[in-house]
């Protein structure tokens, strides 16, 4: 497999699509996971933890050592991705308050 790293390039922008690919061409997602609920729904809700832990995954000895780390940090990509969009989208859902900055400087201009 000569092309490593123009997967790495399409995995890193788009891993749904790179987890799609490796489901359909390659037999690691069915290797990696003994159900299909698990990888759907990690395609669903966390694509780049589910991409990083069938690429790392050893068949027959699983993850271990430095592999968990890999695992740790796709989750956190995967959780500030869903924090991200939050707080940015916070002011379009019913009900939210404003970022602590600006009720603080609306407050102190109610004061004056």
């Amino acid at each position: 497999m000569g092309c490593g790293c123009i997967f790495a390039l399409f995995a890193a922008f788009t891993p749904r699509l790179a987890l799609l690919f490796l489901w359909i061409v390659t037999p690691l997602v069915t290797s990696a996971f003994d159900t299909f609920i698990v990888p759907l729904l990690g395609f669903l809700f966390l694509p780049f933890t589910t991409l990083i832990f069938v690429i790392v995954y050893n068949p027959g000895v699983g993850l271990v050592g430095w592999d968990w780390l890999w695992i740790m940090l796709a989750l956190i990509i995967d959780l500030g991705s869903y924090a991200g969009s939050a707080y940015t989208n916070q002011d379009k859902i019913p009900g939210a308050t404003q970022a602590t900055t600006s009720t603080k400087s609306k407050s102190s201009k109610k004061e004056e």
